[in-house]
């Protein structure tokens, strides 16, 4: 099993999931070729190998899909639910093919999701040495004051790490909550409301309204539309031009 390409990638090239993902399925033990089963990153298949992932036939490469999905709130970002709950995926009436999302929203929180069958790009967007800007707008209990907001913008310690500085402007407020963009260029597990939570500002409601250049113009929630090809490659530029977090000056 020396020829041809890595099976993770052959299985996301399928529309299985993303590379990542279809790691984590070989090193389970969920995938086998020819009938052998695989647990190790550095096999190889090549045309005419038998692949299967969970006892089911692996079929060639898609036709690449680039997806674009105002994710509305009350659903899980995932392919299937073991409590039966919506997921993205069942927005997707009529696609035609096999999708997988880029990164996750969680449950609550709504906003701008790409979806695509397109391992490479996928991998790139979501490695966590790059930085696509996300822009969030989100409805905060109470007022925080200039120093919070700082705070906010020089860097939380989350998991034992600091947050990349980000942007923070003040919407507006009625004084009980308050409206905050929040521009983030890196994507850690509830990373928004971890933040605010941390500073004692609860997060009522969250909506990722940009990611890149990708916006929700023209989508209500729960709608998609295909990317256009101008809109694709407006994503690998903005993920090759990424720069290790640690290298980043502040945001001005």
């Amino acid at each position: 099993m020396n020829r041809g390409e890595r099976l993770q990638k052959v299985l996301a090239q399928s529309g299985i999931a993303s590379r990542r993902a279809c790691e984590e399925l070989i090193t389970a033990g969920r995938v086998k070729v020819n009938g052998v089963t695989v647990r190790e990153l550095g096999v190889r298949a090549a045309p005419g190998d038998r692949i299967e992932v969970d006892g089911q036939p692996v079929h060639g490469p898609q036709k690449p899909l680039y997806v674009l999905l105002y994710k509305p709130a009350g659903c899980v970002t995932t392919a299937k639910d073991p409590e039966g709950r919506k997921t993205v995926l069942d927005f997707l009436s009529g696609l035609g093919g096999r999708v997988f999302p880029v990164g996750r929203l969680d449950y609550e929180t709504s906003g701008v999701l790409v979806l695509t069958n397109d391992g490479d790009l996928s991998n790139m967007l979501m490695h966590p040495r790059y930085g696509v800007m996300k822009v969030y707008e989100a409805v905060v209990a109470g007022r925080p004051k200039d120093g919070v907001l700082q705070t906010l913008r020089d860097g939380i310690e989350l998991d034992g790490a600091t947050t990349s500085p980000c942007e923070v402007a003040v919407l507006g407020t009625d004084g009980r909550s308050t409206r905050l963009v929040i521009t983030l260029h890196e994507g850690r597990n509830r990373q928004v409301r971890r933040m605010l939570d941390s500073v004692h500002h609860a997060c009522l409601r969250l909506t990722r309204v940009r990611y890149g250049d990708l916006t929700l113009r023209g989508l209500r929630p729960g709608s998609w539309r295909h990317l256009r090809p101008d809109e694709v490659a407006g994503l690998r530029r903005a993920a090759a031009a990424g720069r290790p977090f640690a290298d980043r000056r502040r945001l001005r």
